[in-house]
């Protein structure tokens, strides 16, 4: 009999925190691997153009390696980039003084159904998106949070500097707007 193979530890966020500041690149390396597609996908749904999700996933990166030492891990390092994610976005809306929402990647939607229920689905997909950018801000980004990233309410509510309640009256209300414009 052989002997068993160590398991390889997979660092936590803390922990590649923790190494990048000690001078380890890598570190950094391994959180964008972790988390860039997670924030590309929060910030193409938040209304960022298509042509410039790359960009604002990057200088997100920039503006979270700047205020790491920030970081005190009240909440999950994902749901603190985010935050930084959503100040980008807004940024970025400022300068550019439009709105667009880029429509979700093909790895988001199901394959499963006839094609008839697909239609339907990409039908109502496509509304949602369109009525998307009409909430107001706090419940599109509650929104996003609960319902594409999967956050809880008390993640949603360190995000976003307010409390888990009114979270989920921002999501409550998001979802009765979205959903009188799926009827």
């Amino acid at each position: 009999m052989s002997p068993a193979e160590p398991v390889a530890v997979v660092p936590s966020d803390a922990a590649l925190i923790a190494a990048w500041q000690g001078g380890d690149e890598q570190a950094a390396a391994e959180l964008v691997r972790r988390h860039a597609r997670a924030l590309a996908r929060f910030l193409a749904a938040g209304g960022a153009v298509e042509s410039d999700v790359d960009d604002l996933v990057q200088e997100t990166f920039i503006r979270a390696f700047r205020a790491v030492g920030k970081f005190r891990g009240q909440c999950r390092f994902r749901t603190w980039l985010l935050t930084i994610g959503g100040n980008v976005l807004k940024d970025s809306h400022r300068r550019a003084r439009r709105t667009r929402v880029v429509p979700l990647g093909d790895d988001l939607r199901t394959t499963d159904g006839d094609p008839h229920e697909r239609a339907v689905a990409g039908e109502a997909e496509a509304r949602l998106l369109q009525h998307l950018p009409e909430l107001p801000r706090m419940q599109r980004e509650v929104f996003l949070l609960r319902a594409q990233q999967g956050l809880d309410y008390e993640e949603i509510a360190a995000a976003l500097g307010t409390t888990p309640g009114a979270a989920r009256v921002h999501y409550h209300h998001a979802v009765k707007r979205l959903k009188e414009h799926l009827q």
